[in-house]
């Protein structure tokens, strides 16, 4: 049977746009543990579901029970298998789990247990998150409203995803109605089918039906019902009647359907088997799954990651329609502009909050630094005025000693009102791959290949190319057309079916691959890993060389696993660029990068005198160093006459999205 990657590879199983405005943080959950006026939160028993249920409410309540629906519309329908998470990613998240310490403000009245008041917005205060006992967050207020998608952002290393296990494991004080699910793992490679795995929600039914219950009951007291919160209650309760309808209805096959074939499963991939897919594809059947249950609250990390640029145009289509709460970590600005109407900014251990997508963002983020500086400079230069003046005339005559003490206590004053705080700049990471030997060309020729993976039809015919030191160039295509079967191509790890591949004889590769970890041993820090890579080189001499790729301090010394994905990305662009590559191959580089290192990338590659071909479902990266776009499609690569935006466009026309 075969297996399904990116390229059906079987020799590897693996606008929003608002008027910007900066919103200062605007519910929290029921407390755990009361010491002090602080809670602590400790790890909950977990299960091995990336998702945790309770939750919402409605009006006209009593009159329509939940025992009663349990044997109505749709109840004949076969009880779909439980559907679990890949085992070792379960296991590196209860490690991660068992490192990360949370504090915050005991849970307010609005939220505590037996409380009438069911608002769907959250709000928990002085938050402070530990991780190895490191501050990320420091007495910061968190806030997610209802029918609002955030993007949250900040450089690598900060806390981002950490962040979010710590909410999709409920270790922050959200209340238990509302219902998170936190995509982080791919679904259980099983004999359940891809379509089965999405329709595969037992346990949220379960949930979903008790907290109809809890609201039914509580509609039925007249008090409450009559009262602030009835008709909030109401609202939610017959929001949970219409999810628990979808999932029962004949239609729960179509939205299923509908929503695998967006994100690249034909009609026979949705009936294959979950152990038929890489992990890849089981991720997007995980994202799939998600998007099915439609929770309350859905945390999404680097959604966009396992896709292709196809299934990110429509997930942006998508998500633009989600009215619940979206709270995703992205690094693609395209797709924080298309999907988000709030931006998070996750920095110096705190979190701001800005209305509008990522470039209203950017706009208002650089006004208010703006008069923020400029406020500081005119403090200080009031400052260093007054503390000249009083140690010139201080002990002067006395009309000129009066007028030194009153200048002395303005700026007491000053201090005790507290100081405008300097612009913080996050460090620009800056990088650069060196340039290599010349090389006259041909330097990469194809010379009418033919290639197909053993037991399949071809996925390339009479293929005629070249690539050489000035090349820019952007891999395009549908889904499964061979894109990351070209760069394996160029770099000599596969062997054409029928043609040749001619390099030259002192042409050096180096190749970026999705799966850029294996290259990697987890169990070494950054320098004993560079040290072992390439011996014979001083410790000082390589420490110098991490620290351009921003591996420095003590980073360098911290064991690999313990890196975020981002820093390994860097650590990996750091070992290629010390093998003085001629040409580098990129399958999707931007995975897992903050924006600031992407564009840095973009001016290495830019700056590198080397070739370049890469491979991206990142517009932004795409249109910053390509200087040619190839289209592979139907067993051909041919240029594309156009701009990636050209490109997006007739994406979204082929998909009836436009």
């Amino acid at each position: 049977m075969p297996k399904y990657y990116e390229e059906s590879d079987p020799q590897k199983d693996q606008k929003a746009k608002r008027q910007p405005s900066y919103d200062e943080k605007p519910h929290q959950g029921p407390s755990l543990l009361h010491k002090f006026d602080t809670l602590c939160i400790l790890i909950p028993s977990l299960s091995t579901h990336s998702s945790t249920w309770h939750h919402k409410n409605t009006k006209m309540a009593g009159k329509r029970s939940v025992a009663g629906r349990k044997g109505g519309k749709g109840s004949s329908a076969p009880a779909a298998p439980e559907i679990k998470q890949a085992s070792n990613t379960f296991t590196s998240s209860l490690d991660l789990l068992a490192n990360i310490t949370i504090t915050s403000a005991a849970a307010s009245a609005a939220a505590t247990v037996g409380s009438a008041s069911r608002s769907r917005d959250i709000r928990v205060d002085t938050l402070t998150v530990l991780f190895h006992g490191r501050e990320l967050i420091k007495e910061a207020t968190f806030t997610l409203n209802y029918g609002r998608r955030y993007g949250l952002i900040g450089v690598n290393g900060c806390g981002k995803s950490t962040l979010l296990q710590a909410i999709g494991h409920r270790m922050v004080p959200i209340p238990g109605y509302v219902d998170i699910y936190h995509l982080s793992h791919e679904v259980e490679a099983s004999d359940v089918t891809a379509l089965k795995a999405v329709m595969s929600v037992d346990n949220e039914k379960i949930a979903l039906e008790a907290e109809a219950q809890k609201l039914s009951d509580m509609m039925a007291d007249e008090e409450i019902a009559n009262g602030d919160n009835g008709e909030e209650i109401s609202t939610q309760l017959m929001d949970i009647y219409d999810r628990l309808d979808k999932m029962d209805s004949g239609a729960a096959e179509a939205k299923a359907g509908e929503i695998l074939a967006g994100l690249g499963f034909d009609k026979e991939m949705q009936q294959k088997k979950t152990r038929d897919f890489s992990g890849g594809w089981r991720m997007r059947i995980s994202l799939a799954r998600a998007l099915f249950l439609e929770p309350t609250l859905l945390l999404l990390d680097e959604p966009t990651n396992h896709l292709d640029m196809e299934a990110v145009v429509w997930l942006e289509e998508y998500l633009k329609t989600f009215n619940r709460i979206l709270l995703m970590v992205s690094h693609s600005e395209d797709f924080m502009n298309e999907v988000c109407t709030n931006i998070i900014h996750f920095s110096q251990q705190d979190l701001k909050y800005y209305t509008g997508n990522y470039d209203a963002y950017i706009k208002t983020r650089f006004e208010l630094e703006e008069n923020q500086s400029k406020k500081y400079q005119w403090e200080q230069d009031q400052i260093k005025h007054m503390k000249e003046y009083i140690a010139r005339f201080g002990h002067g005559s006395a009309k000129l000693a009066r007028q030194a003490q009153s200048k002395e206590k303005v700026l007491a004053k000053m201090e005790r009102e507290g100081l405008t705080e300097r612009v913080h700049r996050d460090k620009v990471l800056s990088f650069t791959f060196p340039d290599p030997e010349e090389l006259p060309p041909p330097v990469l020729q194809f010379q009418e290949v033919d290639f197909g993976y053993p037991g399949q039809k071809l996925l390339y015919k009479k293929i005629d190319l070249g690539v050489d030191l000035q090349s820019r160039i952007a891999l395009v295509g549908p889904n499964g057309a061979g894109k990351t079967t070209l760069l394996k191509l160029m770099a000599g790890e596969l062997i054409p079916t029928n043609g040749m591949v001619r390099p030259h004889n002192r042409l050096k590769i180096a190749r970026f691959t999705q799966h850029f970890i294996d290259v990697l041993n987890m169990k070494e820090t950054p320098l004993e890993y560079m040290m072992r890579e390439f011996p014979g080189l001083t410790q000082e001499r390589m420490s110098s060389w991490l620290g351009r790729f921003g591996i420095s301090g003590d980073v360098q010394f911290q064991i690999i696993e313990h890196l975020s994905d981002g820093q390994k990305s860097r650590l990996v662009f750091c070992w290629m660029a010390y093998q003085e590559p001629h040409m580098l191959l990129l399958d999707e580089p931007t995975n897992h990068l903050d924006i600031e290192t992407i564009d840095s990338l973009a001016i290495a590659i830019n700056e590198f005198s080397g070739g370049v071909v890469l491979v991206s479902h990142d517009m932004r990266l795409i249109s910053k160093i390509a200087e040619e776009i190839w289209l592979c499609d139907k067993g051909r690569v041919e240029p594309w006459k156009g701009t990636i935006d050209d490109y997006k466009k007739e994406l979204k026309k082929h998909m009836n999205l436009d």
